[in-house]
C-alpha cells in the first residue's frame, strides 16, 4: 500500500517531501512518537526528534527504550532505498540499541550517507550482488554532543549554510556581486534575491542550494570529497608541493585554494607548525540577545506591528565605548539561537532564521571589537593571542554552565544591575541555559563596554533596554581571530608560492557574498597565472 501511494505522490512532490511527510502522517510511524523534522532533497540527511510527552513516558519518567527504537529502525532503511532506486533492495536485517543514559528530554537523531558510501555500496553490489553494513545514526539530547569533524561550522557548505543565508554585503568593489546571487538564483535560491536591498535565502533552504552547486560541479568533471581531512602540507622552495589527506593519503598539487573558514583552528596551527606565516587579526566577542518578535516589531513598526504588509523587523545598533565599537551583528528576525561549538569542551552562540523569518524571537550578536594589543598577553611575535583569548571566553563559559552544551544567561537588567536571574522567560536555544552573572565570566573589558552600550541602546530604541530580554553566552566567533596574509596583486601567500589564502578563515570576508566573491578571485588569479606560463 505505501509503495503504491508512493508511486501516486512522486507526480507531485519530490522525494524529499514525500519521505518527511509520509512518514510523519503513516500510522506506522505515527506510533513510534518520532517525527521527521528535516530532509535534505538528496536525501543524504535526514533529522528526527523524539520528543517527550504522555505517550512514550515510562514508569520512572523517562522515554520508553521501545519509541527510541521503533522511532529510529526504518529511517535508514527506506532512506537508502529511496537513495538507490528501485533496480536495489534493501533489507533491514537488525537493529540493536544501547542506552547511555535515560532520555528526560527531546532526544534528537540523524541519519546520513556520503556520496563516497553511495558509490561504495553500488559499485559492491554490482560485483557481488549485495553487500551487509552497518550504520550508526547520531542520537543526541538536549546536552549535546560536538563533533569536532561535523556540527554548525563544519561539513557541507560551512558555516554559511547554517548562517540563516545573509546575502547583503558591503564588499561591492571587491567584485560582481551581481554574479554570485545569480549562481544562487540558478541553483535553487529564490529569484527575489536578485532585486532585493537586503536578500535573505534562509537556513531551511539553503542545504538544498548547497547540494544543487556541489552536483553542478560534479557533473562539470569536479570531485567532492566528504570525511577527507586536510592533516599536512608539502612545501619546498618555497611552493606548495601537495596535501596530507586523513593523515595517511598524500596527493600532489601545486595550486591550492585554502578556504577553511573562521574556525578551522586546526590549520592555523599546522600552518605555523609548517613555517607558514599567519598573523593575530582583529575579531568581536560578546554575547546573543534574544527579544520577543513582537516587540522588536513594536519599536521599529512605531507600534503597527499587527499590519501584515510589514515583515518581520530587524535592527542594526553602533556605539562607541571606551574607544571600542559594540555594535549588532549577524541580527535575525523570526530566529533561533544555535549551539555553534566545534570542539569539546566549549560552548558557542550563534543565530540563524528560516525564509519566512516566522519564529516568535529574535536575535542579535551583541560584540565589542577586540584588537590584538588590547589583550594583556599581547606579542607582536605570537599569532595565536586572539584565539587563545576566544578559546578561553568559550571553555570558561562552558565550564560555568554545567560543561554542557547548555549556556550562561541573564535577563538583560540583571546584567547591568550585576545579579543573577532568578528565572528566565522561555527562549529558542534548545540544549538550555544556566543562571549566570556573566560579570563574573566575560572578561571585564568585554562585559564593561556591554552594559554602557545596552543603555544607549535602551535610548535609541525605546523598549529594547528589557529585562524581558535574555543575553545568551558567548558569541565568538563572529570572524577569524587569525588572517593568513597573500599577495595583494597573485593572490597567493607571501611566503609560499601556489598557496591561496581565501575567505574568512584567511581574514579576507565577512559572510556568504564576501566569501564567494574572494573565492572567484582565487579562480581567476590562478587562471591568469597558468595562462601566462
Amino acid at each position: 500500500m505505501y509503495r503504491t501511494l508512493t508511486n501516486i505522490a512522486n507526480k507531485f512532490f519530490s522525494d524529499a517531501q514525500i519521505y518527511k511527510y509520509g512518514f510523519n502522517w503513516s500510522p506506522m510511524y505515527r506510533r513510534s512518537t518520532g517525527e521527521i523534522i528535516e530532509v535534505s532533497e538528496d536525501l543524504l540527511y535526514i533529522k528526527i526528534k523524539i520528543p517527550l510527552n504522555w505517550k512514550n513516558r515510562n514508569f520512572v519518567g523517562s522515554i520508553f527504550g521501545g519509541s527510541m527504537l521503533s522511532a529510529t529502525d526504518p529511517i535508514y532503511m527506506i532512506q537508502l532505498l529511496k537513495i538507490l532506486g528501485d533496480n536495489y533492495v534493501v533489507w533491514d536485517k537488525s537493529a540493536t540499541i544501547k542506552y547511555k543514559r535515560p532520555g528526560t528530554e527531546t532526544i534528537f537523531c540523524e541519519f546520513t550517507f556520503t556520496p563516497e558510501e553511495v558509490y561504495a555500496i553500488k559499485k559492491d553490489v554490482d560485483k557481488n550482488g549485495e553487500i551487509d553494513i552497518v550504520k550508526t545514526p547520531n542520537i543526541i539530547n538536549k546536552d549535546g554532543i560536538v563533533n569536532p569533524e561535523s556540527n554548525y561550522c563544519f561539513g557541507e557548505g560551512g558555516a554559511g549554510t547554517y548562517s540563516d543565508g545573509k546575502l547583503y554585503t558591503r564588499s561591492k568593489k571587491r567584485g560582481n556581486v551581481r554574479k554570485v546571487l545569480e549562481i544562487l538564483h540558478s541553483h535553487g535560491a529564490p529569484e527575489n534575491i536578485l532585486y532585493e536591498a537586503h536578500p535573505h535565502i534562509g537556513t531551511n533552504k539553503l542545504p538544498a542550494i548547497i547540494t544543487a552547486m556541489r552536483e553542478a560541479v560534479i557533473a562539470h568533471g569536479g570531485a567532492v570529497h566528504f570525511n577527507a581531512k586536510l592533516t599536512d602540507i608539502k612545501i619546498e622552495n618555497n611552493s606548495i608541493k601537495g596535501l596530507e589527506i586523513n593523515g595517511d593519503t598524500w596527493h600532489d598539487f601545486s595550486e591550492v585554494v585554502l578556504a577553511t573558514g573562521h574556525s578551522a583552528r586546526d590549520i592555523f596551527y599546522l600552518l605555523h607548525k609548517r613555517g607558514v606565516t599567519i598573523a593575530a587579526k582583529p575579531f568581536a566577542l560578546g554575547v546573543r540577545v534574544e527579544h520577543t518578535q513582537e516587540l522588536i516589531n513594536d519599536i521599529q513598526y512605531h507600534g503597527d506591528h499587527q499590519n501584515p504588509y510589514l515583515p518581520p523587523a530587524s535592527y542594526a545598533l553602533v556605539e562607541q565605548v571606551n574607544g571600542m565599537g559594540v555594535y549588532s551583528f549577524c541580527m535575525c528576525p523570526g530566529g533561533i539561537i544555535a549551539p555553534c561549538a566545534t570542539e569539546a569542551e566549549e560552548v558557542v552562540t550563534n543565530g540563524w532564521s528560516p525564509s519566512k523569518r516566522n519564529n516568535p524571537y529574535a536575535n542579535s550578536g551583541i560584540v565589542v571589537s577586540v584588537e590584538p594589543k588590547d589583550l594583556s598577553n599581547y606579542s607582536e611575535k605570537d599569532p595565536f593571542v586572539c584565539l587563545d583569548f576566544q578559546k578561553k571566553v568559550e571553555r570558561d563559559c562552558w565550564e560555568v554552565a554545567g560543561k554542557t552544551q547548555q549556556v550562561p544567561a541573564q535577563r538583560m537588567i540583571d546584567f547591568i544591575e550585576g545579579k543573577a536571574s532568578n528565572d528566565f522567560p522561555k527562549t529558542s536555544y534548545q540544549p538550555g541555559i544556566v543562571s549566570v552573572d556573566l560579570n563574573t565570566v566575560l572578561p571585564p573589558m568585554i562585559s564593561k563596554r556591554l552594559r554602557k552600550a545596552f543603555s544607549v541602546y535602551g535610548k535609541k530604541m525605546k523598549g529594547y533596554y528589557t529585562n524581558e530580554a535574555v543575553l545568551h553566552a558567548p558569541e565568538s566567533r563572529t570572524s577569524s581571530p587569525i588572517s593568513i596574509p597573500r599577495n595583494l596583486e597573485t593572490l597567493e601567500h607571501v611566503n609560499v608560492k601556489g598557496l591561496y589564502p581565501c575567505g574568512e578563515g584567511a581574514g579576507y570576508a565577512g559572510g556568504i557574498i564576501s566569501a564567494a566573491i574572494d573565492g572567484i578571485n582565487c579562480v581567476d588569479a590562478i587562471s591568469a597565472k597558468l595562462t601566462k606560463s
